[in-house]
């Protein structure tokens, strides 16, 4: 499992940016993990999926509403990681308001997730391997802290632990 002091994987992640214009919404895109993380600090969020409950109403939520407070600390970006289809990211974002605040980035292959071993396999319930619920303060594309719930749960990858890291 990736630890603080490890570089984040060299993976592509696929976000859907949908914005408002006389054409097609853009995307998916392909976001190089690598490339987007240079030169930034991030607080990145992992979650089991889009539309599930605790990450519908409370994990994403939370960081959306701490947006502002992120940036006042230093955070350049606030990504959310799931094991989804960008569409389905996509319209996840836009249902819960995010706009630009957060940036919702698809690993549907799940190679994000395997690269980090923050897997968590929830084939039992039709859902397959996904991203355990997580949260990580990133600079310049190392990882400096790590919250990893290990097995459910919302105690230490919420909104208001990583903004007391980056602030700390």
């Amino acid at each position: 499992m990736i630890q603080p002091g490890a570089a984040l994987p060299d993976v592509t992640l696929y976000e859907f940016i949908d914005e408002p214009t006389d054409g097609c919404a853009l995307g998916p895109n392909p976001v190089s993990v690598t490339k987007a993380a240079q030169g930034k600090t991030i607080a990145l969020f992992g979650l089991p999926g889009a539309f599930t409950p605790t990450c519908s109403e409370r994990h994403a939520p939370a960081y959306i509403e701490q947006a502002e407070a992120f940036k006042a600390a230093g955070v350049d970006e606030i990504w959310c990681v799931a094991v989804n289809d960008a569409f389905v990211m996509g319209a996840w974002a836009r249902s819960l308001g995010a706009g630009r605040k957060v940036r919702f980035l698809a690993d549907g292959s799940a190679d994000f997730a395997k690269a980090t071993g923050l897997t968590l396999d929830l084939s039992a319930k039709g859902l397959g391997l996904r991203l355990g619920r997580f949260s990580m303060l990133v600079k310049n594309g190392v990882v400096t802290h790590l919250n990893n719930e290990q097995g459910g749960g919302l105690a230490v990858s919420d909104a208001a632990t990583l903004l007391a890291q980056a602030q700390g």
